[in-house]
């Protein structure tokens, strides 16, 4: 599966990230940090959806982590948060299971490593 091999941060993604702050470090970790207060309630809202096999309200949540995920460099959790978005508009509840549970296994693989970085508390 491509979206397994995604990586969890992408150094270059951050790098950019880093370099139109100017090198920011402390506005980094605060753009961090807000993406690890309000991602834990998208991934927590995406599960409730799923739980109650609501594709609907799946979408919203799912399309919000895939964006933020992405702005951050938290490549394989973008992923896996777009194809619960398009599985969500399109109606297929087939595959929705399992990438919540890849999507769970990607968010707090995310925040460790940025909270290994020192980029999240």
């Amino acid at each position: 599966d491509v979206t397994d091999q995604a990586p969890i941060l992408d150094d270059q993604v951050l790098d950019d990230l880093r370099a139109s702050v100017e090198g920011d470090d402390a506005f980094v970790a605060e753009l961090a940090a807000t993406y690890v207060s309000e991602g834990a309630g998208h991934i927590s809202e995406i599960e409730a959806a799923a739980g109650a096999a609501d594709l609907d309200a799946i979408v919203r949540p799912a399309h919000s982590l895939k964006s933020s995920s992405a702005s951050l460099g938290a490549t394989r959790l973008a992923q896996i948060s777009r194809e619960i978005e398009v599985a969500g508009r399109e109606g297929r509840a087939g595959p929705i299971g399992g990438l919540v549970e890849s999507a769970r296994a990607a968010w707090d693989e995310t925040v460790l490593e940025l909270r290994a970085r020192k980029l999240a508390p």
